[in-house]
């Protein structure tokens, strides 16, 4: 075929854009990387059969997303107790609960003994009396 002048056809680079998407970079972030416009990447990769970069993105992007769950799911396992509980109060619906915030909980009884040292006398201060 007679070669129509023009500019080369831009051919997507998959394996460094699959581990852009993995690593979540926007696409603009990809295809500066790549080195071509936005637009450019994502017309490449409908002429190659994908819907666009939106939906590539949204499928290796969740790989990645897989990837650091499972990473994170094996240092938690190893016993990394920040781990535990982080995915605790992710996955779980876990969470910190301050006894504080508990309206039905009796304020403690205070019984506090400290000197004035000017006066060189003891005052006691007694709450729930």
């Amino acid at each position: 075929m007679k070669d129509k002048g023009g500019r080369p056809r831009y051919e997507v680079d998959y394996k460094k854009l699959d581990t852009m998407c993995a690593i979540q970079c926007t696409g603009e972030e990809c295809a500066a990387i790549l080195g071509v416009d936005y637009d450019t990447l994502n017309r490449a990769l409908k002429r190659d059969g994908n819907t666009g970069f939106a939906e590539y993105y949204r499928i290796k992007g969740s790989k990645g997303k897989m990837s650091l769950r499972r990473r994170q799911y094996e240092c938690a396992m190893a016993g990394n107790s920040t781990m535990l509980v982080w995915l605790g109060k992710q996955w779980l619906k876990q969470s910190d609960k301050n006894q504080d915030d508990d309206p039905n909980r009796a304020a403690p009884d205070l019984n506090i003994t400290f000197a004035v040292a000017d006066a060189k006398q003891e005052v006691v201060v007694t709450k729930g009396e």
